[in-house]
């Protein structure tokens, strides 16, 4: 799977978009770059490709190397480089479960044990319905949820995760009430569920129902950011669609990072240079093709979006131990 991943990231790189100047300096051997998820997924493929743009970056005779390191939810990776020297040779994908699990009691490590280099992925969350469903507006869905407590159900991709503190989230912010349903599996069978109108709504990602969305089977109701997402132009934000005096943001992300109180020469050839691949059109290209939205948040930016994150989803998750 590797080796044909490799191939299709090296087929989307057009001619004379490897010969990149080399902008790091300081590799004397290669950099490990730790994927604490299974090969395939979002996360995975975002940090092969990221760093395959940057490969000619590097000096000669060195590379940057990824190993996939799911054990522990993750934890282990995490862990891996959180400990290690900061010397710039361990890199690691974080995600938003970063920004949960320390208030979950699931990881000793949080964002201030980490040097955000540059964000991969950063997707809103989403309000996703059946076509069939009465809802055609996000005013709608919440009025009706509003008429109805505990009636209308929306799927999640397990309790505690994003999409379920999504949820809380719109609960707190409407003072509404959802009745919460998991799928523990992931996203798609939730997304299966709402297909087969076995439930009212889904919070994902706009990206991960385009394709159910152009076939006129699902529709996005507003999306949990402060600008609507390039996939869907026409699709309103919270703000917008419920005339709200603040913007509600909550973004699943991957953030390329490495160990805390790296060197400040390492931290800015690390920046600059993944800064530089991120704005590339021929790297938000290949992103594209795969399904997801280029953006570009590095260093200091990408620190700010982890910690705002923690504290939000500190509060979020107090409030359900409360309940």
């Amino acid at each position: 799977m590797k080796k044909n991943l490799l191939c299709a990231l090296l087929m989307l790189l057009p001619f004379g978009a490897v010969h990149a100047e080399q902008t790091l300096t300081y590799p004397k051997k290669n950099i490990d770059v730790v994927i604490p998820k299974n090969p395939g997924g979002g996360t995975d493929t975002s940090a092969r490709t990221v760093i395959e743009f940057a490969r000619d970056r590097m000096p000669s005779g060195t590379m940057m190397v990824p190993v996939n390191k799911p054990a522990g939810n993750g934890i282990t990776g995490l862990l891996e480089v959180a400990k290690a020297r900061p010397d710039g040779y361990k890199l690691v994908m974080t995600t938003v479960e970063l920004a949960m699990f320390p208030h979950q009691g699931k990881s000793p490590v949080t964002y201030k044990d980490f040097t955000p280099i540059v964000t991969t992925i950063a997707d809103p969350v989403a309000v996703v319905v059946n076509a069939k469903s009465p809802y055609n507006t996000l005013q709608e869905f919440i009025d009706a949820a509003k008429a109805n407590p505990g009636k209308i159900k929306v799927g999640n991709s397990g309790m505690g995760a994003i999409y379920d503190l999504a949820t809380i989230n719109i609960e707190k912010i409407t003072g509404t009430k959802f009745n919460r349903i998991p799928y523990n599996e992931g996203t798609g069978p939730s997304i299966a569920a709402l297909v087969g109108e076995h439930i009212d709504a889904v919070l994902t990602t706009p990206g991960s129902v385009k394709s159910q969305v152009d076939a006129g089977i699902l529709k996005v109701l507003g999306v949990m950011d402060e600008k609507r997402f390039p996939l869907f132009p026409d699709v309103p934000t919270f703000k917008e669609a419920l005339n709200l005096d603040v913007n509600v943001k909550m973004r699943a992300w991957a953030v390329l990072a490495t160990t805390a109180k790296v060197d400040d020469n390492i931290k800015k050839q690390l920046v600059d240079t993944f800064t530089e691949v991120v704005k590339t059109p021929a790297y938000q290209e290949a992103l594209k093709k795969q399904g997801i939205m280029p953006v570009v948040i590095t260093g200091d930016d990408a620190y700010e979006m982890m910690k705002d994150d923690h504290e939000l989803y500190g509060k979020l998750i107090a409030e359900t131990k409360k309940k």
